[in-house]
């Protein structure tokens, strides 16, 4: 049951699917849990693994959501007298088995890395390529994002190739930050031919440039160290 849970464990992450990990970390009779259990729970509320009897499972469920919800791990303590286990960084709930006992359960949240969408190949665009794998981010290099989720960042950095195409890319990705490296006016230029072609001036508005923040960047790393500050 382990080895085929911990497979599961890096399917999901290979897959970039968050899920939670929980496993018992302390039992008093008569739980039928026992220290060392696991169980993995998906975001879907999929429950895979042994942590007591089913009536666990509610209450574990829930609380695995509260921790994909707020990427907080946490330790839940489920006894016949919630009230005596209540300590600091422990959530005390009732257990509803009739076996009795007490069970105690650390919860994990596995999230994936933020990813980010780099359009281009220009020095900058591999420099904030090597920086974000460096930080922990998930980097996507392809023409278009993998299927499945929308990248969180995208940064355009193509430098006068293919301009307007990657920026109306990005926006039609749904990314929630769009970042271009350019000047001011090749920005506006930008806009402009993207107006003309029906994407709205409020997409447009959402658009960071200049890309990052003013620490006076002019080497390509550091403006994808700005990139990654902002």
């Amino acid at each position: 049951m382990r080895a085929e849970l911990l497979q599961l464990a890096a399917d999901l992450a290979r897959k970039r699917e968050p899920f939670v990990l929980a496993m018992v970390v302390r039992r008093e009779p008569y739980s039928s849990a026992h220290a060392g259990d696991m169980a993995i729970i998906t975001a879907d509320g999929a429950y895979h693994g042994w942590l007591g009897g089913n009536c666990t499972q509610p209450t574990v469920r829930r609380e695995a959501r509260l921790a994909l919800a707020d990427g907080k791990p946490r330790l839940v303590s489920l006894s016949q007298d919630p009230k005596s286990q209540e300590r600091p960084g422990v959530t005390a709930l009732p257990m509803t088995c009739h076996s009795g006992g007490s069970v105690e359960i650390y919860l994990e949240p596995m999230l994936p890395p933020p990813q980010l969408w780099i359009l281009g190949d220009s020095p900058c665009a591999r420099a904030l390529a090597r920086l974000s794998e460096v930080m922990g981010y998930g980097v996507e290099r392809a023409p278009a994002p993998s299927a499945g989720q929308a990248p969180m960042f995208a940064v355009i950095a193509t430098m006068g190739e293919n301009d307007e195409e990657a920026l109306a890319a990005a926006i039609a990705a749904r990314c929630p930050y769009i970042a271009v490296v350019a000047s001011r006016k090749r920005f506006a230029e930008m806009c402009e031919a993207l107006l003309e072609r029906g994407i709205p001036r409020e997409a447009l508005d959402q658009v960071h440039n200049p890309a990052g923040l003013d620490i006076g960047a002019r080497l390509p790393e550091e403006v994808a160290l700005s990139i990654l500050a902002e």
